[in-house]
């Protein structure tokens, strides 16, 4: 592709997008949450809008949109629906991890392409895969078949392709992981109907399930063998955080805005307490999300253990601030705000989910206190 194709995005396009479709986000993810379903309008807004290839460069017919806008964008949606905005993050940490191994003379370019080209929306099984990853891989004439379940693949309902993998044993090599994409709209793919959680009900992370289907052998993008760290966590791991920790700061800056919003005519001497130490979890998340930000200058950190470790601390000095400020914020409301009504119990729920992302906190403390020790990262981390 050339430049002539690129989408004119300036750098107030995502906020400009957001001014207009906000309002229509919120209200269909109001009926997603009662449903547990993704909200496929949602959805249809965002992909007319060219959302999901933002950060696509322009060159290749995206909307060359920076990865701090892209964190921006996404805690901002947030605050209009946290399902959607978490859903469109998994999409959003795909692509970003495709610019950087195209910035760094990897493959990623052919993908960028085809996103930019038909405004495909990416879905990741990566979080339950890691290391060992699940399913099996047949080896059969011109590639391999595949026979998986995928767990908590966001977005699923609305997806094009699942970027997944699966292991297989190699005779010569020993087990592998095999990383590739598969279209889901391949024979033997199955998006189930099985996402009843306790928060994010309308992100859509169903499992998806693959019967026989054929793998060719030119759609391997990657192997890797299999349960031992590889580098491709060190470049996916930085962009992918800090993505999706934007979503929950949103989360929790909304959930502080109602808070404050309610608390303003408190007579309860014990409020200003409350709301003090809600103020300082925000601050904290604030500044470790922000921080991770910085950390991938727009694309330009290392992708070595260091960047990794630096960047899941901040994660989970993250989800805890969140999670509680979201707590507080509903404590200082009092009864009201354990009232569906009053809008504020779903954020306490949804920001809950900010814990199970990789790396959960002892995986994490693990994770760095392995290093710490001069080890290397130990499997069980993943």
């Amino acid at each position: 592709m050339t430049g002539s194709t690129a989408v004119n995005f300036n750098k107030n396009h995502l906020d400009e997008i957001l001014h207009r479709i906000g309002p229509q986000i919120a209200d269909n993810g109001k009926l997603a949450d009662a449903t547990d379903t993704l909200s496929q309008d949602n959805y249809r807004l965002l992909r007319e809008a060219r959302v999901f290839s933002a950060m696509v460069p322009g060159t290749f017919g995206g909307g060359d949109q920076s990865f701090p806008a892209m964190c921006e964008f996404l805690r901002s949606l947030a605050k209009y629906h946290p399902s959607t905005a978490l859903s469109v993050s998994m999409h959003q940490h795909i692509v970003a991890a495709n610019i950087y191994n195209h910035r760094h003379g990897r493959p990623g370019k052919a993908l960028l392409e085809k996103v930019a080209g038909k405004e495909l929306v990416l879905i990741s099984t990566g979080a339950g895969d890691w290391l060992a990853s699940t399913g099996s891989l047949e080896k059969v004439e011109g590639g391999y078949l595949m026979n998986a379940t995928k767990h908590f693949a966001s977005g699923s309902p609305a997806g094009d392709v699942l970027v997944t993998s699966a292991p297989y044993h190699d005779p010569v090599e020993g087990w592998q992981v095999f990383h590739f994409p598969v279209s889901t709209l391949s024979e033997g793919v199955t998006i189930l109907d099985n996402w009843a959680p306790m928060g994010m009900r309308g992100s859509g992370s169903n499992s998806v399930t693959l019967e026989n289907v054929f793998i060719p052998e030119e759609s391997i993008a990657a192997r890797r063998p299999r349960g031992d760290y590889h580098m491709m966590w060190s470049v996916i791991l930085p962009v992918a955080l800090p993505l999706i920790m934007s979503v929950y700061r949103g989360i929790a800056e909304l959930a502080a805005e109602k808070a404050r919003e309610r608390c303003k005519e408190s007579s309860d001497p014990v409020t200003p307490y409350i709301l003090g130490e809600m103020e300082n979890a925000l601050t904290v998340a604030q500044l470790a999300v922000d921080d991770m930000i910085k950390r991938m200058e727009n694309f330009n950190y290392e992708a070595t253990l260091e960047t990794v470790n630096e960047v899941i601390k901040r994660k989970t000095i993250a989800a805890e601030a969140c999670k509680r400020c979201a707590a507080k914020a509903v404590e200082a409301c009092g009864g009201p705000g354990f009232l569906r009504a009053f809008g504020i119990e779903s954020l306490l729920r949804d920001v809950t989910a900010s814990h199970f992302h990789p790396m959960q906190e002892k995986r994490q403390h693990l994770f760095t206190g392995s290093l710490a020790m001069g080890n290397e990262p130990p499997s069980q981390a993943f």
